[in-house]
């Protein structure tokens, strides 16, 4: 069950209103998600794997071509595809990903969302103008804000998803491990508390993540990618670091349930989104 669209129309929301866990951070800037993220529903009669992805683009730097691969393989190995507009964006925004998702032979969702922001008349019209573009998709407003429709997306989900044997166990709600998480609740809290390029420049990688019975001790680096962003970053006096961490670290005790003892370093690593060698280390798919 995969969910693709372009930047910022919505889809870690519907992630999370879908599978009832944080799973991906959902931020108001565009291109928050940088990896595929998997969402596991479970019940006692069954398994639903959902897959959030990066919104598509036309990449500008290698780091977006990373993003727009996650995209695109989501269209190769999905049961049901879920395509993620909004009431905000045009049908045309991106012709060539569409036509790729209307080759494909397998049900689409065609999912209009916000739609609290729009009216009847020009939601109608809207409808219409995507039956033109994907005629074999099934079309449904929604919020994934309000949860408006969620319910019903499930129902069709459930009706629509082939019969398969478990890929994952009853426990897990996600593929990816406790770092990664870390990396997204620090970098999430960047996106929030910095403007224009900062937060597109920076990575986070944990260096030490140790779990004990009550606690967690985690060392964190954010990377930039100039000495004047590394400024910026710490602030002044540290001021800004140490509001990030603060945040981070209560944001980190909700999610795990745990004291957390956050420590966070600002290290510069020039031109990281253009380099293989970095985007690799960062666990970024190239090919």
């Amino acid at each position: 069950m995969n969910i693709v669209g372009n930047p910022n129309v919505g889809k870690s929301t519907l992630m999370n209103a879908l599978v009832g866990e944080r799973i991906s951070i959902a931020t108001f800037k565009a291109q928050t998600t940088r990896h595929r993220i998997m969402g596991i529903y479970n019940t006692d009669e069954m398994q639903i794997v959902f897959s959030d992805t990066p919104g598509v683009l036309k990449p500008n730097y290698k780091l977006q071509e990373s993003m727009l691969n996650f995209s695109t393989s989501a269209l190769s190995d999905a049961d049901v595809l879920l395509y993620v507009t909004d009431v905000i964006e045009t049908p045309d925004k991106n012709n060539e990903f569409i036509e790729k998702v209307g080759r494909m032979t397998v049900p689409i969702l065609l999912l209009i969302n916000k739609i609290d922001l729009t009216d009847q008349e020009k939601l109608v019209k809207l409808v219409e103008e995507w039956k033109t573009l994907l005629p074999t998709a099934e079309i449904i407003p929604i919020s994934a804000v309000s949860k408006f429709n969620v319910d019903y997306i499930m129902k069709r989900v459930k009706e629509l998803l082939p019969e398969s044997p478990p890929y994952f166990g009853k426990d897990q709600w996600t593929d990816k491990p406790a770092r990664f998480f870390v990396n997204e609740i620090i970098r999430e809290k960047i996106l929030l508390y910095y403007d224009k390029e900062i937060p597109y420049s920076v990575e986070v990688v944990v260096e030490q993540f140790k779990e004990e019975a009550k606690k967690i001790l985690i060392h964190a680096v954010i990377y930039v990618e100039r000495d004047s962003q590394k400024g910026i970053i710490i602030g002044k006096q540290g001021k800004a670091l140490k509001k990030v961490a603060t945040e981070a670290r209560r944001e980190l005790e909700r999610f795990f349930g745990k004291t957390i003892f956050l420590e966070t370093y600002v290290k510069v690593d020039k031109d990281w989104r253009s380099s293989d060698k970095e985007l690799r280390s960062f666990g970024y798919q190239l090919d």
